[in-house]
């Protein structure tokens, strides 16, 4: 009785939340199962065990393991919270599960290139983040051993024990290759992936097979500069990152500096902080001239997303890293490189756009949307602060790619600079990330990266001395200068041993 009871409530329930929408009565019994999922992921939730796991373990107590990664994927055995957690098991990468995923994604890439030019692309160049192994177990390198034509083996356990070359008739396209861009935490934290890749590069690069069917031994071919063994492993090299020891891409700390004055001042500074080759037998050695050659084969740049927790405006080292590989591909290779952003926040249905439509839909959903402007408000100085990074990273995609449209510009600066309500917020709670965002958009339209309506971009020079004025209040008594509306761009070139450095 008191079954029916509980079914003929959620039957009730179900139908007030979904009206017409609700077709199919008898499946309403499916929403008692989530509903005991729900309250139990509530449960764990509330019951956060991280101030209590902390004092314990400093106390010198035994904290039992646990997995991390994103309740939004499917992940609620990593709660509760204040365990001695563990990201993900290196030798599993990737997992049988991220294998199928990648092999979609792989195809979704290789479909859009097409679409957009053509022709399959020969090379593409990615960039490989620990992250991706950490939250999807995994999905970017299975899509990179997919291009490559190499299949992971796995033994009892999950565990990835080296891989099987697929055959050309079973392939059914050429073998792509790929050039990668990993970071500091890749060549750290994940050391037998590293391996992974660039055993398969070699063993793919070795195979007796046409070169317009193996792309990867048609540039190491061409690439070879005599028949040494030592050329050979030069020419193989396809795995490059920051120098041992470092980290980063140095072009995020450029664009942020105005400390450049052309796509090649941006592609010098990612070629010097980023020739170092890595994999077996590579602990990093310099290689700046073998990367160069790699990408000048380069017909696309890469990188993926896998939750919309993280979007690619919220840290400056998106566009370091991938808008820095996009510039300097683009002027080794001499002609356009087209830049894609890959979408597996719904492993299901992965899917492949447009760098350009990937920062138009965060631009609509996030930035501009009256509601998430609103939520940021609450949180006051930090919310404004958190604001004009998004849009000075919005600034810096274009600086790197150019792939944020005019219209963007145009309404970032109306919505926040322009309307007098936020314009009075922002004077009031953090006059600073105003002075920021307004001259953020003044350097772009500086440097030709945004073309707009004279009147609009006089409203934002009028505005740049009303908030340099809110400065000078500020200031008080103290003495000095501040950053006004002007930018003042410093290079390499105003530094001879700046200029030195790079390659």
């Amino acid at each position: 009785m008191a079954v029916h009871v509980q079914h003929a409530a959620m039957l009730v329930l179900a139908g007030r939340v979904m009206g017409k929408n609700l077709v199919n009565a008898a499946a309403v019994a499916e929403l008692e199962y989530w509903q005991d999922k729900i309250r139990d992921i509530d449960a764990k939730l509330t019951v956060s065990l991280e101030t209590e796991g902390l004092l314990h373990g400093m106390q010198g107590g035994y904290l039992p393991a646990g997995p991390s990664g994103l309740i939004t994927r499917g992940r609620p055995d990593i709660l509760p919270t204040g365990r001695n957690f563990y990201s993900a098991d290196p030798e599993c990468i990737p997992t049988r599960a991220a294998w199928k995923v990648g092999q979609k994604l792989a195809g979704a890439l290789l479909n859009r290139h097409h679409e957009d030019t053509g022709r399959l692309p020969e090379n593409c160049a990615m960039v490989l983040w620990a992250s991706d192994c950490m939250w999807t177990d995994g999905e970017q390198v299975a899509q990179i051993l997919t291009l490559l034509g190499a299949e992971p083996k796995w033994e009892e356990g999950g565990k990835v024990k080296g891989f099987r070359i697929v055959p050309l008739t079973e392939l059914d396209r050429p073998r792509i290759d790929v050039t990668l861009r990993i970071s500091g935490v890749i060549r750290d934290c994940f050391p037998g992936i590293v391996d992974l890749v660039d055993e398969a590069v070699r063993q793919v690069a070795a195979l007796d097979e046409p070169c317009e069917q193996n792309y990867v031994r048609k540039h190491t071919l061409e690439q070879l500069t005599d028949d040494s063994p030592e050329a050979w492993e030069q020419a193989t090299a396809r795995i490059f990152g920051c120098k041992p020891s470092t980290y980063g891409v140095g072009v995020d700390l450029a664009v942020l500096a105005s400390a450049w004055n052309s796509d090649q001042d941006l592609a010098d500074i990612f070629l010097t902080w980023s020739s170092y080759a890595y994999g077996r037998q590579r602990g990093g050695q310099a290689a700046a001239a073998q990367f160069k050659r790699q990408l000048a084969t380069v017909d696309l740049a890469y990188n993926k997303a896998a939750t919309d927790e993280y979007d690619l405006f919220g840290c400056a080292c998106h566009f370091g890293f991938l808008g820095g590989l996009t510039t300097a591909a683009r002027l080794a290779k001499g002609s356009e490189v087209k830049t894609y952003y890959g979408d597996t926040r719904d492993p299901g249905r992965p899917a492949v756009v447009s760098l350009a439509e990937e920062i138009e839909g965060i631009i609509r959903i996030k930035t501009l949307n009256p509601a998430w402007i609103e939520g940021m408000k609450r949180h006051g100085y930090k919310g404004a602060g958190d604001m004009a990074k998004r849009i000075t990273n919005v600034y810096g995609w274009d600086a790197t790619t150019g792939a944020v449209a005019d219209w963007v510009f145009d309404e970032l600066a109306k919505t926040y600079v322009l309307d007098e309500t936020m314009r009075k917020w922002f004077e009031e709670t953090n006059p600073w990330a105003m002075e920021e965002i307004n001259r953020r958009l003044l350097e772009a339209a500086q440097r030709g990266l945004w073309q707009t309506d004279p009147e609009l971009l006089q409203s934002l020079k009028e505005t740049q001395v009303e908030i340099e004025g809110w400065m000078e209040e500020l200031m008080g008594d103290v003495q000095g200068e501040f950053q006004g509306g002007a930018v003042d761009i410093f290079t390499a070139d105003d530094v001879p041993a700046w200029k030195a450095k790079l390659v």
